[in-house]
């Protein structure tokens, strides 16, 4: 077992976390809380979590790629991840799986050395396929059971967060994590 902020995790799972080169997520239930706010002039409305903002900066600075893979396509989604750093966005993906191999071939990686956090029966296939499939505290109890860590955060309050926290400490970079979330 091995003692992190979020409660301790099996030695498997850590050496899981210590091999992840890449963080692919899904967006709708993960960054945000899979709500979407629509106002009366068709505006889209979605709330990100700064912490999760954070995570990514934080990956990134440590050498480790971070994706988005959505079914749904907007704006917002495209403003957040590029304010991010997010170089890999995916948006209007039904079928995810060709946009999470397109992003392991450009980065020459092996799905081993990928971790995917989804909430929803459209994420299972790569949660299954990635070396570790993650799901938000909130997902769907199917995703949840497919998965191989469940976070102790909720999706859009700082599950994205959680698991990178995890993966940098796996690399002892966890005290590194001082960057602006913006």
């Amino acid at each position: 077992m091995v003692s992190t902020w979020y409660g301790s995790i099996q030695a498997d799972l850590f050496k899981k976390l210590a091999q992840v080169k890449v963080l692919v997520c899904d967006v709708d239930g993960v960054f945000s809380d899979g709500r979407i706010y629509m106002g009366n002039q068709g505006e889209e409305l979605k709330a990100f979590h700064t912490r999760d903002g954070l995570g990514v900066k934080a990956l990134r600075s440590a050498g480790i790629e971070v994706a988005v893979i959505t079914g749904r396509t907007s704006k917002i989604v495209t403003d957040r991840m590029t304010a991010l750093g997010v170089p890999f966005i995916y948006q209007g993906q039904e079928k995810k799986v060709a946009a999470f191999e397109e992003i392991l071939n450009t980065l020459g990686l092996t799905a081993d050395q990928a971790a995917y956090i989804g909430d929803d029966s459209p994420d299972l296939p790569l949660i299954q396929l990635a070396g570790l499939g993650v799901a938000p505290f909130d997902a769907h109890p199917a995703v949840q059971h497919a998965a191989d860590y469940i976070t102790t955060c909720r999706g859009g309050f700082g599950a994205v967060r959680e698991i990178a926290d995890l993966i940098l400490l796996s690399y002892g970079k966890l005290h590194q994590v001082s960057e602006s979330s913006t």
